[in-house]
């Protein structure tokens, strides 16, 4: 239950697939979780950093630990660059690169953003959109550490410190959901494929899914809510979409995702939650620390369990090897960034592979496919589509879940844009005073 915000559990290690820090601004979202899991939602403390060139940057950044490990020169070196990208901005900023350029200077995104970006998502930064950035960046960057540390001016909106996280990982949350729903007479359904959607031009009217027997099930409702891949979706729509829609759905691209999960023969390990991975030198992205997230996740008190997030695409060579060969050279890159000694001892491992993890903003007709996609969906009275992939969305689990409270309200009779969730020009965990305005309300 979960999707990619399930909880896996190997031999009693249960851990997460990318870690999902239940922090919202909305509050009803927060409500509804503290109503569905009550006292087994912790309250964890955030904790992470960025090792980049062979050093352990803390983040959010703090100046004098960020002016010591850059260095003097180095430092001065970024801020001549941020300067000069602020008397010669470039002028197209549609894309990633220029987007970052104009914000923190050239020096910095050659250095710092894009070696780790084209790791994440496996395209040159040219071709990513700039509606990724504004909303994954926070403006608390290295540049702005060292502005501080130099004139000791400008005020930062405070990062989250605090996070609820459910005792047995974000899995729990969904299981418990589950549960509910079954006590009060529904049914969830899984292992079922869905194979097709009829439609009259106006509703959707049947759904029909099949299940591990190969036998299919045709079902009629009033309301359908899908959280499935947008170039899924439209694969089963029938009668088909016309070409031109159906041709905006299959440019869609996706990136997959490759957990290793280490079990290790050690009490504690590092204090992070986790760490990002700014070095091309290795092929992990992000280490988790699953003991940090809650110590209920590590069964043994002697024991650790990291997870090494890896981003690939699907049949790709990274996603073709052999899981014993993927737990050998986590093994080895732990030790290559100085997070594990030679003395320790890998007890023992699990590899999960999840596709369809990460939507991707690429392409030159990005823009006018999504809007041509919203346009054919919204023209169903009854089709609701919420969540990361059911939108193409790189939305976070309170985004997605905002979606799908906005459609249940829409099933009652409101007129909310769900298409509008989770658009504005602003990094998304950004604490500001007063920030009370619900996402996505018209």
């Amino acid at each position: 239950m979960g999707g990619i915000a399930r909880t896996v559990n190997y031999k009693g290690y249960r851990f997460d697939i990318g870690g999902h820090r239940f922090f919202t601004k909305v509050k009803r979202v927060d409500a509804l979780w503290d109503e569905i899991l009550g006292d087994e939602l912790l309250l964890r403390p955030r904790l992470s950093r960025i090792y980049y060139n062979e050093k352990f940057f803390s983040y959010p950044l703090k100046p004098l630990d960020a002016f010591m490990k850059l260095g003097p020169a180095e430092s001065i070196a970024c801020v001549a660059s941020l300067l000069a990208s602020k008397v010669r901005p470039i002028k197209d900023e549609s894309h990633f690169d220029a987007w970052v350029i104009n914000r923190f200077g050239r020096r910095l995104f050659d250095t710092f953003f894009r070696s780790y970006t084209e790791k994440v998502w496996g395209v040159p930064c040219s071709e990513i959109k700039a509606e990724w950035a504004a909303q994954r960046i926070k403006s608390l960057s290295l540049t702005g550490v060292i502005l501080n540390a130099f004139f000791k001016s400008g005020d930062h909106t405070s990062l989250i410190e605090l996070f609820k996280y459910p005792r047995y990982g974000p899995g729990q949350m969904w299981e418990t959901c589950r549960d509910k729903v079954l006590a009060r007479g529904g049914e969830v359904k899984t292992g079922m494929q869905v194979v097709r959607l009829t439609h009259d031009g106006r509703r959707i009217e049947t759904l029909t899914a099949r299940d591990a027997w190969s036998k299919e099930h045709t079902i009629r409702a009033k309301h359908f809510v899908s959280s499935m891949a947008l170039r899924d979706l439209f694969e089963c729509i029938s009668p088909a979409a016309a070409s031109r829609v159906a041709d905006s759905a299959r440019r869609l691209r996706y990136r997959d995702f490759i957990l290793v999960a280490l079990i290790i023969n050690r009490a504690e390990s590092f204090p992070d939650n986790w760490i990002y991975v700014h070095s091309p030198k290795v092929k992990v992205g992000r280490i988790q620390n699953f003991k940090n997230w809650s110590p209920d996740l590590v069964p043994e008190p002697g024991t650790t369990c990291l997870g090494l997030e890896y981003f690939c695409f699907e049949n790709d060579e990274l996603w073709r090897t052999p899981d014993s060969d993927l737990i050998r050279n986590a093994a080895r890159e732990l030790r290559e960034v100085s997070l594990m000694t030679t003395r320790d001892q890998v007890l023992d491992g699990c590899v999960v592979r999840m596709e369809k993890t990460y939507p991707m903003y690429v392409g030159d007709t990005f823009r006018e496919d999504i809007r041509t996609m919203k346009e054919y969906l919204t023209s169903f009275d009854n089709l609701h589509c919420c969540g990361r992939n059911g939108q193409h969305r790189y939305n976070n689990q309170d985004h997605s879940m905002y979606t799908a409270c906005l459609a249940v309200e829409n099933m009652l009779g409101s007129h909310h844009d769900i298409w509008n969730v989770n658009v504005e020009r602003v990094y998304h965990e950004e604490v500001q005073p007063d920030d009370e305005t619900p996402m996505g309300e018209e």
